[in-house]
C-alpha cells in the first residue's frame, strides 16, 4: 500500500475541473488498461499546475515499471503461443500466460534473511528469516458516486529458523481483509480514510492456536512529504471457549499510529502501538522501517534495501504477550 501511498492520496487534490478525467483514467488503471489510463493522465496534466504535474510524473514513472515486465509476457504470448480459432478461450490463455490478474502490492513485500532477537529463549534460535508477502485485488470502484475503492487484500508474515537444523517455521500469519476507502475531497490534511474487516490467525489448532477478528478505520493525513496514519480497531467477541488469546488487546491496544516520512528514494516509517494503561500494565511496541537505494550493481526498479528495528509485544500472534526486542536486514520488494 505505501508503495502508492503518495500518487493515490495526492491525486485526491486536483482540481474539480478535470475531476472527470482523474476518475475515468483511474477507472481504467484499476482494469489493467494502463495504456488508455495514461493518455487521460497525459491530458489532464495540461490542465493542472506544477505539483500535479509532478505527481503525474510518479503516475507515468510507476505504470513504465509495471508496463515494461507485462508487455514482455504479452510479446511472449504474441510470438511464442500457438493461437486457436475460438475468441474466449484465446482471451483465457493470454491471462493465463500474461498472469494478468488486477493483483498489486499491498503492504511492504519484504525479505530479512537474517534477524536477531536480543531476548533470549529456549524455544527458538535468536537467528531467524523473515519475510512478507502481501497482495490487494481491486473489486469495485465508485459504486456509491464517492469514488471509492472496494478491495480485498491478503497478508503473510512467516519466521523461519533457517539457523536450526532441518530450519522449522516457527510462525506464520496469515491475514485476509476487505475493505473500502473513501478520498476526503476537501483540500485538507486530511486525504483518504478507510473501513476495513480483518482477520489474523495462525493456522494452528492446538493450545499455539492464536486469531481474532477486528473492524477498523484508517485515515492518512500528508504534511508536505510526511504522511500520518492512525487506525483504530474494534474487536469482534468471540465465546470465551473459542477465544484462543481472550488478552491480545492488553498487548496490542485498541489502534497504532504511523509515521511515513519520504526523501528523495529513502522511507523512513516508525509504527507506535500502546494499550494505553498509564501504570504497571502498560505494554506497546515500536517498529522502525527504513528502504534506502542499493548500491548500482544490485538495484532494479522495484528492489531496495530494508532495516527494521522491532521493539515491545506483537511481533508475531504467538508472541503477542511475550517481549521481542528485534533487528533484520534485507530487501523490499514493495514499498
Amino acid at each position: 500500500m505505501k508503495k502508492i501511498l503518495s500518487l493515490f492520496l495526492c491525486s485526491l487534490c486536483f482540481a474539480e475541473n478535470i475531476d472527470e478525467l482523474y476518475k475515468e483514467a483511474q477507472n481504467l488503471e484499476n482494469q489493467g488498461n494502463y495504456k488508455e489510463a495514461m493518455l487521460l493522465y497525459k491530458k489532464a496534466a495540461d490542465l493542472n499546475t506544477p505539483e500535479d504535474k509532478y505527481i503525474l510524473d510518479l503516475a507515468k514513472n510507476n505504470e513504465h515499471k509495471v508496463d515494461s515486465f507485462t508487455n514482455m509476457k504479452k510479446a511472449f504470448y504474441q510470438n511464442q503461443i500457438d493461437k486457436v480459432n475460438d475468441k474466449e478461450t484465446d482471451e483465457n490463455l493470454k491471462q493465463i500466460i500474461t498472469s494478468d490478474f488486477g493483483l498489486y502490492p499491498y503492504k511492504k513485500n519484504y525479505l530479512l534473511p537474517v534477524t536477531y532477537d536480543f531476548n533470549q529463549s529456549e524455544d527458538r534460535n535468536s537467528f531467524e528469516t523473515a519475510f512478507q508477502i502481501s497482495i490487494e485485488k481491486p473489486i469495485a470502484y465508485n459504486i456509491f458516486g464517492l469514488n471509492e475503492s472496494i478491495s480485498a487484500a491478503y497478508t503473510q508474515k512467516s519466521f523461519w529458523q533457517t539457523a536450526e537444523h532441518s530450519s522449522p517455521f516457527r510462525e506464520t500469519n496469515y491475514e485476509p481483509e476487505v475493505f473500502i476507502q473513501f478520498p476526503y475531497k476537501d483540500n485538507s490534511v486530511l486525504k483518504s480514510y478507510k473501513v476495513a474487516l480483518n482477520h489474523v490467525s495462525n493456522g494452528k489448532n492446538d493450545e499455539s492456536s492464536r486469531s481474532w477478528n477486528r473492524v477498523y478505520i484508517e485515515a492518512y493525513f500528508q504534511l508536505s512529504n510526511l504522511f500520518i496514519i492512525p487506525k483504530v480497531w474494534y474487536r469482534l467477541p468471540e465465546n470465551g471457549s473459542d477465544d484462543d488469546n481472550p488478552n491480545i488487546q492488553d498487548y496490542y491496544g485498541y489502534g497504532d499510529l504511523t509515521f511515513l516520512y519520504v526523501y528523495k528514494k529513502h522511507t523512513f516509517e516508525l509504527a507506535l502501538r500502546n494499550n494505553l494503561e498509564f501504570n504497571d500494565a502498560n505494554k506497546g511496541s515500536a517498529e522502525l522501517n527504513w528502504t534506502f537505494p542499493l548500491p548500482d550493481f544490485l538495484s532494479n526498479l522495484d528492489s531496495y534495501g530494508f532495516f527494521q528495528i522491532f521493539s515491545g509485544y506483537g511481533n508475531s500472534l504467538i508472541d503477542y504477550d511475550r517481549e521481542v526486542h528485534k533487528v533484520g536486514l534485507g530487501i523490499a520488494f514493495s514499498r
